[in-house]
């Protein structure tokens, strides 16, 4: 048993070693797979630098040379090629050998440093030969291509005179500074053929450089003169004649637009009009545009400030007519107040706070008086534009307002004093007036006996009136205390009023039921006992329970009788 663990171990840690082995020998046949790829990708690179047809270009060049210039620069490239051919690329070669060297020793560290130094070198002989490349075909292709730009430039360039030559009269003056500068770019057209013709490209490349600035600054120029000189030479001094009559006019008519500083922003505006067209007359453009619309921005708002002008005033004349009114109608109320004030407090207990009130509101208005003279007098120096007294008017006007509010509800206290005091006189007459209705109703039924009641509270209502009375002459009058007095003394005669009128009611009532039942006196004894009580009860002044014994004797004999006393009874609510 234990041999045959043994056996297992040795077979297990050999297996193991045979797969080490494996895994060891294929990562070694991948790397040198790897390397020897490299080194033919480098190889490659290195054929690709060299069949660069720098050669094939720089012989194009040979049968061009007219200028010492081109000759001085063909030598300098056929140095540039021998350094490519007899230098750079054979160090390459070298650098490839040395690297296949290591690569058949293994060594492995050497080529990974050799590789990168290689590869480096290639990249700066390839840059180099295609610089030289684009050097020699910048000569060689030059033909070709500058005279495809000169071809597009002298179509861009004959639209351009078209437009001009179609519309020259809306050039007006700038005409002549147009007209050299397109006779100058002929004229460039004309140069850029002799340089070509000498074969000197690098004075051709100025010369295509020139001819594009000039044509796109030509092709501006074209298009925006036309609107240039329209709005410098026409629109603007046009607003500018329209502004002038129109503040003359509103000046005459009272407006004051002295803010608006106009002689001298016009003068300005004026000024800078000259001196853009004396760039555009040499054509300098730049910002020209912006500069006159700057200008016309501001003259359209001159036409705003006038309509704003006009409807402020407008505006203001509305609102100060109304003003003026009830400042009038305030000061007037105020004045009155305060010259009555003492008088009033005589009259009347007036509340501290009521009379701080009106101090108050007196100074307030005293203040809105000042400033509205303020604004008055601005109006007549014609310092400040309407659009301000606008707004100042509206202000005095929020103040005023205010004021009379505060006044409003002043007075309305005032009002009330005096109004309860006349009102309290009034009803002192009604009571006096129901005091002399309630005596005539007791003494026109001549009642043989008159109850307490009646002379308590006659009593009551007397005092209650004399009580009014003394208030009303009392100085200031107390409304409060009055009202009071007056409610009471009301309440006292309206209350001494009924008595006397149900005392009347009753007693009559009963005096006629007792009548009634005397004609069934002689027939009944006990409805003459019953009268008999009754009218004794009559006599000693209690009514009520004489007419309630006659009606219940009247039913004993009489039951319709008795229904129809009962329906008076209750009909008069006795």
């Amino acid at each position: 048993m234990k041999n045959n663990i043994v056996t297992y171990v040795l077979i297990g840690i050999f297996a193991v070693l045979i797969i080490i082995f494996v895994i060891l020998h294929l990562l070694r046949r991948k790397k040198n797979k790897f390397y020897q790829k490299t080194l033919d990708y480098l190889e490659i690179q290195k054929n690709l630098v060299g069949s660069i047809p720098v050669s094939l270009e720089l012989s194009k060049v040979e049968p061009i040379i007219k200028n010492e210039e081109l000759e001085e620069k063909y030598n300098n490239w056929e140095r540039r090629l021998a350094s490519i051919k007899n230098n750079m690329l054979p160090k390459i070669d070298d650098m490839l050998i040395e690297l296949d060297t290591f690569f058949e020793k293994k060594d492995y560290k050497n080529c990974d440093i050799k590789i990168s130094k290689t590869e480096l070198e290639i990249y700066k002989v390839r840059e180099f030969a295609e610089q030289l490349l684009g050097e020699i075909k910048e000569i060689t292709s030059s033909d070709e291509k500058y005279r495809s730009i000169i071809t597009k430039l002298k179509t861009k360039y004959r639209k351009i005179n078209s437009d001009y030559q179609k519309h020259k009269n809306l050039y007006d003056e700038m005409q002549d500074g147009v007209s050299l500068q397109l006779e100058n770019i002929e004229k460039r057209f004309l140069d850029f053929e002799k340089a070509m013709e000498n074969n000197e490209y690098s004075e051709v490349v100025h010369i295509v450089k020139a001819l594009t600035d000039m044509i796109d600054h030509m092709e501006f120029v074209v298009r925006e003169t036309p609107d240039l000189v329209l709005m410098a030479k026409q629109l603007l001094p046009q607003k500018v004649k329209e502004i002038q009559d129109i503040s003359k006019q509103m000046i005459e008519e009272g407006y004051p637009l002295e803010y608006l500083n106009l002689d001298y922003n016009i003068e300005e505006a004026n000024k800078n009009i000259g001196k853009i067209l004396d760039r555009i007359r040499v054509l300098n453009l730049d910002d020209c545009m912006f500069e006159l619309k700057t200008i016309l921005d501001y003259l359209d708002s001159l036409f705003v400030d006038f309509e704003k002008e006009r409807l402020s005033r407008k505006v203001y004349e509305e609102i100060e007519s109304g003003f003026s009114k009830k400042l009038a109608k305030t000061n007037k109320i105020v004045g009155e107040v305060v010259d009555q004030l003492d008088h009033i407090k005589n009259m009347y207990d007036m509340r501290e706070e009521d009379v701080v009130a009106i101090g108050e509101e007196n100074k307030s208005l005293i203040v809105i008086n000042d400033d509205y003279k303020k604004l008055l007098a601005k109006l007549e120096n014609k310092s400040t534009p309407y659009s301000e007294m606008h707004k100042e008017i509206e202000e005095l006007t929020v103040r005023l307002k205010n004021v009379t509010e505060d006044l409003d509800s002043t007075l309305k206290s005032l009002g009330t004093m005096y109004d309860d005091e006349q009102r309290a006189r009034e009803q002192l007459n009604e009571i006096e007036k129901f005091l002399k209705a309630s005596k005539l109703i007791i003494r026109s039924y001549k009642l043989p006996i008159i109850n307490d009641k009646y002379f308590v509270e006659l009593n009551e209502a007397n005092e209650a009136i004399s009580e009014v009375i003394k208030e009303l002459s009392k100085k200031p009058i107390v409304i409060e205390t009055l009202n009071t007095r007056v409610d009471t003394a009301r309440d006292l005669v309206l209350k001494l009023y009924h008595t006397a009128n149900s005392m009347a009611k009753i007693s009559s009532f009963a005096e006629s039921c007792i009548v009634y039942a005397n004609r069934f006196r002689s027939y009944y004894d006990h409805i003459h006992k019953d009268l008999n009580r009754s009218e004794k009860l009559f006599f000693q002044g209690k009514y009520r329970e004489s007419l309630l014994l006659t009606l219940q004797t009247i039913s004993t004999v009489d039951i319709d009788g008795y229904h129809l006393l009962m329906e008076i009874y209750n009909k008069n609510n006795l």
